[in-house]
């Protein structure tokens, strides 16, 4: 293969390449469908996100409440007058 060819073989690959990520097979109801899936799944994951960090924020108030709680049992019950 001369330089010439193998320059003009790359080109070609590379044209075929740019040409079938360009083009789809599907349907526009079928890229519809798939965008609106895509979708979906993103908003289902932060919707998870945002479950998971509300959970942690709430466990997280609930030790400093509790530990608030036992301190001051602690305290009542060595005399403190709180």
């Amino acid at each position: 293969m001369t330089p010439e060819e193998r320059k003009e073989f790359i080109a070609d690959i590379a044209s075929a390449i740019q040409t079938k990520s360009t083009s789809s097979n599907l349907s526009e109801d079928e890229e519809r469908w798939v965008k609106m899936a895509i979708q979906k799944e993103a908003q289902s994951i932060e919707l998870r996100k945002a479950i998971i960090e509300k959970t942690l924020g709430g466990l997280v108030w609930a030790f400093i409440v509790g530990g608030g709680y036992i301190l001051l049992d602690f305290l009542r019950s060595h005399g403190a007058r709180i």
